[in-house]
């Protein structure tokens, strides 16, 4: 269950960067299956050069900007469809990781990675690492809440709730959208490099079908803690991304389904939460446990009280 812990930390941060697009920017973006594989890949071919895992890890997260970055450029420049766009980035992140990786799989067995000290300690897949990458959630979560409170998040959050109305107060919903992206799959390119270094290889299929992980993630998560406040909508997303891992494990555990079966149990959560999440006695039911729940309006007067202006 522990390594299903450590899974759920590490894939938390693509799903907060699914969160950022799915959820904010209102912008449904593939480039995820491509810019995972990417981070992935860039801190692996790093690693086998000498580069020390911290700046290998930064690159994965910066190749993973440039493939948001294309998908934006596609998007605002070329004026392609958001959908279209994030599918042409991902197919062309197929060949050009190839390139990257110079093969099909590249093993980083032997080399310092991120995990390495970890592991000569005896302490990966325990509740150190589980800690240290929980903690390492906690605060891209906390530069997410940040990023959304500053001048700058909430015109992206304008652009995503109504772009025409956002441009007509002055915003460039171009920058916004471009900026978001890339920010997005940096998150995504991020969580690849450190999925890479903690299996010990990276692989080209590696990124196929992680954009129904981020959903199932982002939308089990805020199905449980609500999208009022932007602090429990962005902390849903690691609630959700354990959960999903969580159920994985239990599923596989048991005996339930197979390893082939991981895309059919991610697309049938997908399903049951978006179909829960739309029922008002649920969203009830979490608001009434949520501390954060809105308080009851006081009941309105039924008569005026009588005397106190009178003379």
């Amino acid at each position: 269950m522990l390594v299903a812990l450590d899974q759920g930390m590490i894939f938390a941060l693509l799903a907060l960067g699914v969160f950022l697009t799915y959820r904010i920017l209102n912008m449904p973006d593939l480039t995820v299956d491509g810019s995972f594989t990417t981070g992935g890949g860039m801190a692996a071919i790093l690693l086998t050069h000498g580069v020390h895992p911290v700046a290998a890890t930064l690159a994965a997260a910066g190749a993973g900007a440039l493939a948001g970055f294309v998908t934006a450029t596609l998007h605002t420049r070329l004026r392609i469809e958001p959908l279209l766009a994030s599918i042409l980035t991902m197919i062309a992140l197929w060949s050009i990781n190839l390139r990257i990786m110079g093969k099909a799989n590249l093993s980083m067995a032997g080399l310092d990675t991120l995990f390495s000290g970890l592991k000569e300690h005896k302490l990966l897949k325990t509740w150190v690492s589980v800690l240290i990458l929980a903690t390492l959630a906690i605060l891209a979560k906390l530069l997410i809440d940040w990023f959304l409170a500053t001048d700058f998040g909430l015109a992206v959050q304008s652009t995503g709730d109504n772009p025409a109305m956002a441009a007509s107060l002055g915003i460039n919903t171009n920058t916004t959208k471009t900026v978001t992206l890339m920010i997005s799959n940096a998150l995504v390119g991020l969580a690849g490099g450190i999925q890479a270094q903690y299996q010990g290889f990276a692989d080209i299929s590696m990124g196929v079908g992680l954009i129904l992980v981020g959903l199932a993630s982002v939308i089990v998560g805020n199905a449980i803690l609500g999208t009022r406040y932007m602090f429990l909508a962005s902390l849903g997303v690691i609630v959700g991304s354990v959960v999903y891992r969580l159920v994985i494990y239990f599923a596989l555990r048991w005996k339930v389904l197979d390893t082939g079966d991981m895309k059919l149990i991610s697309a049938v959560l997908v399903v049951i939460a978006l179909v829960v999440s739309q029922s008002p006695r649920v969203r009830t039911f979490f608001q009434r446990l949520s501390p954060y729940r809105a308080k009851e309006a006081p009941e309105p007067l039924l008569h005026i009280p009588k005397g106190g202006g009178e003379h």
